[in-house]
């Protein structure tokens, strides 16, 4: 297949890597200027990919999108007079919200939203580490997308374990009980992720959970608090001494994706009229930190 990795991060260049190995044609579309990307995956040879072609991205089967967020709409926005309405996007970050973005943008494309557990590092520029064995999970988000269930396949030859799941947003939406968790209070407080196992954390973060159970069963889905509870603890203990994305971004002062993960569950909270009070103080702690670098 001729696949463009749109955001080439950690995780984006992991998955150019294998699906580059597995022999299908990769470009890949960056910020970086220069018409060859080199990636080197662990201690492998490095390998050029096409970097921002034109050619490439008309030619396209299938688009994985690993950008942040916050930036997936306003990109695929300046590419899509390039892309063909047959080739499907794959869209593969944290958070939600993007997918009712995309397809508006880009209507008849077949739309799929992906999760992984995967971990990735890059440890300089042009070179990645596999930092943990995970698991992706790939579904259709739109009608066309939810025939393209051999996409998975594809990926699962590439980097496994992959499984279609059928029920994708039941898997979106647990993720981000657990992001919502984790990722504000870690940012807010500047710890790693085992820190949340500490006393001093406990009634917040069921406080979170109750919120966000609330706002799933609303949405349709099977889940309890005790649910939420006990697979947040599970990613805490497992996760301890990792750093989440959210709490790197506030270091490094770079826009987080609060807006798409506490801010996502506010909105679909306020169109079911349910109050969130303790996810609302976090996101509105979360925006303070990062309004406050604009008035430095």
């Amino acid at each position: 297949m001729n696949i463009v990795v749109l955001g080439p991060g950690a995780i984006g260049s992991l998955w150019a890597s294998h699906l580059h190995t597995a022999g299908h044609s990769v470009s890949v579309w960056s910020r970086q200027t220069s018409p060859i990307v080199s990636i080197q995956l662990e201690q492998n040879q490095p390998v050029s990919f096409d970097n921002n072609s034109h050619d490439s991205l008309d030619k396209a089967d299938l688009i994985l999108v690993t950008l942040k967020a916050p930036q997936v709409a306003s990109s695929l926005q300046t590419l899509v007079d390039n892309i063909c309405s047959e080739t499907m996007i794959v869209l593969m970050h944290n958070g939600m919200g993007t997918a009712e973005l995309v397809s508006q943008l880009m209507p008849n494309n077949p739309l799929m939203v992906a999760t992984t557990t995967h971990g990735a590092l890059r440890a300089s520029q042009g070179t990645v580490l596999h930092t943990g064995q995970g698991m992706t999970e790939i579904g259709g988000y739109n009608d066309a997308g939810k025939r393209c269930s051999f996409v998975a396949e594809v990926f699962q030859h590439s980097l496994p374990q992959v499984k279609w799941n059928p029920d994708i947003l039941s898997a979106l939406w647990n993720k981000l009980a657990i992001n919502c968790a984790i990722n504000p209070l870690t940012a807010i407080e500047q710890v790693a992720n085992g820190a949340l196992a500490e006393e001093q954390y406990a009634t917040t973060l069921q406080s979170v959970v109750e919120e966000v159970a609330q706002v799933m069963q609303a949405e349709g889905m099977s889940t309890s608090s005790a649910q939420l509870a006990s697979s947040v603890a599970k990613v805490i203990q497992a996760t301890a001494s990792n750093l989440s994305s959210m709490n790197q971004d506030i270091v490094h002062q770079r826009q987080s994706e609060i807006d798409f993960i506490t801010g996502y569950l506010i909105e679909r909270a306020q169109s079911h009229g349910i109050a969130t009070p303790v996810n609302s103080a976090l996101y509105q702690a979360v925006k303070n930190i990062e309004q406050g670098w604009n008035q430095q």
